[in-house]
């Protein structure tokens, strides 16, 4: 009997622990060559690998499940890099949200339906939180900045990517979002997107670096002859 009933315990727990603390993303929309695989969800989101090819590449993800007052670390494998320089990252609210007001001075090309944060933070990069925040390839690391406690948006930039091959990106979510005043896992969206073109050389630059290499070699063959031995006189 007690086998029995241990039995029929263990098959009411089951499904609740397989369904517990489900975040499930994926790509909501996308341009310009934005293409995200392998993503896993656990402890921490990890996108797999987001690839980005043009400076104009963007991509917003869905991500659900998130629940109230809690942070979690976002990672992916940057590829793709080449043609740009900075990584931009924003967070969009959904309506009826604690942190959907619509202000002076935020971005423009919003998704329809979602607003951008401001300073309350409901939904942030949790910037005092003390967590990772990281761009890191082989050689070197992208520079933060982060923009979180002004009506522009909740903003994360890393920038100094040119040259690079791939990057590690990693950063962390808080969601502090309430509906209502009540507690919720409601979807937000997570923008990623490339911006600022590698600088290729002026053509007055290009100029400059021509006539310097041409005067180099000029230099050089002239020491080269300087250095010929003199031909005897007859």
């Amino acid at each position: 009997m007690r086998a029995v009933c241990l039995a029929l315990m263990l098959s009411i727990l089951a499904p609740v622990a397989a369904r517990a603390d489900p975040i499930p993303l994926s790509v909501a929309s996308s341009g310009s060559g934005f293409k995200m695989s392998g993503a896993t969800v656990g402890s921490a989101i990890d996108l797999g690998t987001v690839l980005m090819p043009n400076v104009s590449s963007i991509g917003d993800i869905l991500i659900s499940g998130f629940h109230n007052n809690t942070d979690v670390v976002v990672s992916f494998m940057l590829e793709g890099l080449g043609k740009f320089d900075t990584l931009r990252l924003e967070l969009f609210n959904p309506p009826g949200t604690n942190n959907n007001e619509e202000l002076a001075g935020q971005a423009v090309g919003l998704p329809t339906g979602y607003s951008s944060s401001n300073n309350l933070d409901a939904l942030s990069f949790a910037q005092d939180s003390g967590l990772e925040r990281s761009a890191i390839f082989a050689g070197g690391a992208a520079t933060v900045f982060a923009d979180e406690y002004t009506h522009r948006g909740d903003i994360l930039i890393f920038s100094g990517l040119g040259g690079a091959e791939s990057a590690r990106v990693t950063f962390a979510i808080r969601n502090g979002m309430r509906f209502f005043g009540k507690g919720s896992d409601m979807p937000f969206l997570l923008r990623i997107s490339a911006a600022d073109p590698i600088a290729a050389p002026e053509p007055a630059s290009m100029v400059l670096l021509g006539t310097g290499l041409a005067a180099l070699i000029a230099a050089r063959r002239r020491r080269a002859g300087s250095n010929q031995p003199a031909s005897a006189g007859c």
